[in-house]
């Protein structure tokens, strides 16, 4: 079990320390990131949240189907990242 969530589905003004307000109450949040597009800066509409154990990130995980400002998020373990660097 992992203690990182993906989160989807956020409304355009959350930032990461809203992400990281709304995730607080379940346990020590290391990190919270929206992630922005890098020409605009704008958010892309999902984030994630790391917690300091996986306990306390799997109780986070009930805020799947809630309402964060507004919108509905999804909630669930982040996947790693195996494909390595970016080529362009």
């Amino acid at each position: 079990m992992s203690n990182k969530l993906f989160v989807g589905g956020l409304a355009w003004a959350t930032d990461s320390e809203g992400l990281r307000e709304a995730f607080a109450q379940y346990g020590d949040v290391v990190e919270a990131k929206v992630i922005t597009d890098r020409e605009t800066g704008r958010s892309r509409g999902f984030g994630f949240v790391t917690f300091a154990n996986a306990e306390d990130a799997a109780k986070a995980k009930e805020l799947d189907g809630t309402q964060l400002h507004e919108r509905t998020i999804r909630v669930d373990f982040a996947q790693e990242n195996n494909r390595g660097p970016r080529r362009y």
